[in-house]
C-alpha cells in the first residue's frame, strides 16, 4: 500500500452527503474531491518489513520509525523540490519466498529509488541479489552477525565488534563480576549462529569457557527443555539471540521455573522496550541488553523523537535501538539525495561515501565509506520494574564498523574504497545443538 496524506473530515463528510444524495450531488463535484492537486511528482522509497508472522513484533516498529522520518522530510518542504511518498510491503515473516517477491514488485513495479526493509538476516541475503541487480540500495536498520559486505547495502545497525564483543569484554571484567562460564542460545538461523560463532571464538581467545551452545527454531514458544538443558550446564551468564516474539516466551519460562536474574543474568542482543512491553516487569526486570540506543537517553535529541514517535502513534509506544536505527536510515538517505542533487541510487551512494554523519536521537553516527556500515556507540543496559531501560555503560565515542573481525574470519575483509570485498578461507558454524529435535 501507498501512504498518501490523509483527507480532512471536511473533505470526508461533503462525500458522504454526496453518496448519500446522488441524484442531487454533481459528480464532477465528486471527482474533484478524490483527485489529488497537481504538483510535483512523489518520490516513492519502498519499507518492506514483516507486519504480520513471528516477525511482527519487532518490524512493526521499524515501519512507524521510517514512517515518521518521510513524516519529518515532508513537513520541512520535501526532497529536492518533491513531496516523499513511501510505498509498504509486508514481508509476512517469510524471508524465502515473500522479502524476494516483494523487494523485486516495489524496485520493477513501484519503481521505488530505494528500499528499507528486513530484519532477519536470511531476509536481507534474499533481498540483497535483487538490490544489487537493480543497481539500488537496501537500508538495513538490524544490528546483525557481520560477514558480510553486500553490494548496494547500507548497514545502519551494528555489528559484534559494535554490540556483543564489547559487552563480552564488560561480563568479563570486574564491573560485570569476572563472569566465566557462558551459555549461548538463539533462533535457529544464519544471524544467532554466526553472531554466537564470533562470540565463541572471541571467548577462546581469552580463554574463557562456553559450557553450552543451543538453537531453538524461529518462531518458537515453548522453551521448558531449552531452559531446563541451559541450566543443566551451570553457566554464570546467557548471550540470548533469540529474535522475535519467541522472546516473550523465552522470559516467561525463565520466570515460571523461577530463573531470576541474580542467579542468571541473560544478556540479549535482539530485544529492546518494543518487545519488553509484551512481558510483566516482574518477567523481565533486572536482565541486560545490549545495544546502540535506549529510549531512557536523556538528550534534547532524544526527547523530541520520542516524542515525536508517540503523538503521531500514540502515547502508549515505545522507541527502541532497531527503530532509530531505522529512523537515521531515512535521513541518511535524505543527506545523500541532498548531496548528489538526485534520487539516482549509485550516485547517492557515491556522495555519501565522500563522508556523511547524522546526528541521531542516540546520538552522532557516521558513515563509513569502506564498509558502508556505520560507526556508532555501544551502550549495555539493564531493564527496570517501568520496563525501561537504564544505560550502566557506554562507549566513550563511536565504535568503528568491523563486519570481519580477523580472529573469526582471518583473510576476509571489505573496503569498498579498494574494491570489491576479498574472501578468505570457509566458515564452519556448525557448532550448537537444536533441543527437542
Amino acid at each position: 500500500m501507498v501512504r498518501r496524506p490523509r483527507l480532512s473530515r471536511t473533505v470526508l463528510a461533503v462525500a458522504a452527503v454526496c453518496a448519500a444524495l446522488l441524484s442531487g450531488c454533481d459528480g464532477r463535484l465528486l471527482e474533484k474531491l478524490f483527485t489529488p492537486p497537481p504538483g510535483p511528482t512523489p518520490i516513492r522509497i519502498g519499507l518492506l518489513h514483516s507486519q504480520t508472522g513471528t516477525m511482527a513484533i519487532s518490524e512493526t516498529g521499524l515501519r512507524d520509525a521510517e514512517e515518521l522520518a518521510l513524516l519529518e522530510i515532508d513537513a520541512a518542504g520535501g526532497l529536492l523540490g518533491h513531496p516523499v511518498e513511501a510505498v509498504i510491503e509486508d514481508g509476512r515473516s517469510r524471508s524465502a519466498d515473500i522479502f524476494p517477491r516483494r523487494a523485486r514488485k516495489l524496485l520493477s513495479e513501484d519503481k521505488v529509488f530505494a528500499l528499507f526493509g528486513g530484519w532477519t538476516s536470511d531476509s536481507r541475503k534474499a533481498m540483497a541479489p535483487i538490490i544489487a541487480e537493480a543497481k539500488s540500495l537496501l537500508f538495513y536498520a538490524v544490528q546483525y552477525e557481520g560477514n558480510e559486505c553486500a553490494e548496494g547495502v547500507i548497514y545502519t545497525g551494528s555489528t559484534p565488534n559494535q554490540q556483543i564483543l564489547p559487552a563480552l569484554d564488560w561480563f568479563l571484567g570486574d564491573a560485570g563480576g569476572r563472569r566465566r562460564r557462558f551459555y549461548l542460545i538463539g533462533s535457529d538461523y544464519v544471524y544467532p549462529r554466526t553472531a554466537n560463532y564470533v562470540a565463541r571464538k572471541y571467548l577462546a581467545s581469552k580463554g574463557v569457557e562456553v559450557v553450552g551452545e543451543a538453537y531453538v527454531p524461529l518462531g518458537s514458544h515453548d522453551f521448558r527443555r531449552p531452559i531446563a538443558e541451559l541450566r543443566g550446564t551451570n553457566p554464570d551468564v546467557v548471550l540470548s539471540t533469540i529474535n522475535g516474539d519467541s522472546n516473550v516466551d523465552f522470559y516467561a519460562e525463565l520466570a515460571k521455573q523461577g530463573v531470576g536474574p541474580d542467579e542468571l543474568p541473560v544478556v540479549a542482543t535482539s530485544i529492546g522496550e518494543n518487545e519488553i512491553r509484551s512481558l510483566l516487569p516482574s518477567q523481565v526486570a533486572g536482565q541486560w541488553v545490549l545495544a546502540n540506543y535506549f529510549q531512557s537517553i536523556d538528550t534534547p535529541a532524544n526527547r523530541a523523537f520520542v516524542d515525536a514517535f508517540r503523538s503521531e502513534f500514540g502515547l502508549d509506544r515505545v522507541t527502541d535501538d532497531p527503530m532509530e536505527s531505522a529512523y537515521v536510515a531515512v535521513k541518511l538517505w535524505k543527506l545523500g539525495v541532498e548531496r548528489a542533487g538526485t534520487t539516482d541510487p549509485q550516485t547517492v551512494l557515491a556522495a555519501l561515501s565522500k563522508g556523511a554523519s547524522i546526528e541521531g536521537p542516540g546520538g552522532t553516527v557516521r558513515f563509513d565509506p569502506r564498509t558502508r556500515h556505520l560507526a556508532k556507540k555501544f551502550r549495555l543496559g539493564l531493564v527496570r520494574e517501568d520496563r525501561q531501560i537504564a544505560v550502566v555503560h557506554e562507549s566513550p565515542e563511536p565504535i568503528e564498523p568491523d563486519p570481519y573481525p580477523a580472529f573469526a574470519f582471518p583473510g576476509w575483509r571489505c573496503d569498498w574504497t579498494q574494491g570489491p570485498p576479498v574472501a578468505g578461507a570457509p566458515i564452519d558454524l556448525s557448532a550448537g545443538s537444536t533441543p527437542g529435535r
